[in-house]
């Protein structure tokens, strides 16, 4: 397409590849590397003035290396540049750090906001945002994408709906799987978990009949994976059958593979927005593309045509 570019930090390459086959296009000629002191350098390969591009730079771990390197190819074209710039960031890192819970805490997903903003970036592109406020917190464009659509089909293809329930692994999470519920057409449940810190929940009540039902719980975040194992407990004992989990963003971090591995889960559908490493690639887990939603998203853009078609 004339004058749309793509590029990629070190964060997800491979997803930046699969945008770029999808959109028919190469992918920028840049070197994101580091000097012997560890700091970031970047130096784009070939002309982009005027061009329209696109940063395809997840905020994943490592997070402050990624959000680093966004921050310096966004200034890098900004300072050759390019007609416009649009960060596409298919996992925004800190998301989880969205308000004052405590006193004396950072609102550490506006700063991250106002870095990339200052840094030159003309409009940002996301998706399945931990927390829908955080879109406020631009005040440049934002377009916020959901892959419910994504996992929906592969549900279909893959577990019996007529004997489905999508359960919500908290009351926060009552939102998007009410979205899934009803695209599925299946009844909706929901785990009434108490915190007890900022690393452990405890599943109370399941607030609808999973009794002799398979179950879908719906998530955007899987980190340790505690909270999860913790519903599929209480699931279980609540007489669920086969138990599903379909979670956008797979951080995976700490003891998440083997608690994973040690479940019962029968499957976990995840996005390929986070690069999941070899050892975290077990038969449990299967992943998704979000390539050719990311990718309709850019060309529209590109376009300047609506994009609120993807969100049906």
């Amino acid at each position: 397409m004339d004058r749309l570019t793509v590029f990629s930090g070190n964060a997800n390459p491979e997803l930046a590849k699969n945008i770029s086959g999808y959109l028919g296009v190469e992918l920028g000629d840049s070197i994101v590397s580091k000097f012997s002191d560890g700091e970031i350098s970047v130096k784009i390969e070939h002309n982009v003035r005027g061009n329209d591009i696109f940063v395809i730079q997840p905020i994943c771990f490592p997070s402050n290396d990624n959000l680093m390197e966004l921050l310096i190819l966004i200034d890098a074209l900004k300072r050759a540049s390019a007609g416009r710039i649009t960060a596409v960031i298919p996992y925004f890192g800190y998301a989880r750090q969205d308000r004052k819970d405590q006193p004396r805490v950072p609102i550490t997903a506006k700063l991250v906001a106002n870095l990339i903003t200052v840094s030159g970036a003309d409009r940002v592109l996301t998706m399945d945002l931990h927390a829908g406020q955080i879109q406020g917190f631009f005040d440049i464009p934002l377009d916020h994408l959901l892959a419910v659509k994504i996992f929906v089909e592969h549900i279909k293809k893959r577990i019996d709906c007529s004997n489905l329930v999508v359960v919500s692994p908290d009351v926060g999470g009552i939102k998007m799987a009410r979205a899934y519920a009803k695209k599925l057409g299946v009844p909706l449940a929901i785990v009434d978990k108490r915190r007890i810190s900022t690393e452990k929940t405890e599943a109370m009540n399941i607030l609808g009949e999973v009794k002799g039902k398979d179950v879908c719980i719906v998530d955007d975040i899987i980190a340790t994976a505690g909270s999860l194992v913790e519903a599929i407990e209480a699931l279980k004992n609540k007489g669920a059958k086969d138990v599903y989990a379909a979670i956008s963003h797979p951080v995976l971090s700490g003891p998440a593979i083997d608690r994973l591995q040690k479940s019962s889960i029968s499957k976990l559908f995840v996005a390929d927005a986070i690069p999941l490493s070899q050892d975290k690639l077990i038969d449990k887990i299967e992943v998704l593309s979000v390539a050719p939603l990311l990718g309709e998203a850019i060309k529209r853009i590109h376009k300047e045509v609506s994009i609120s078609v993807l969100f049906g």
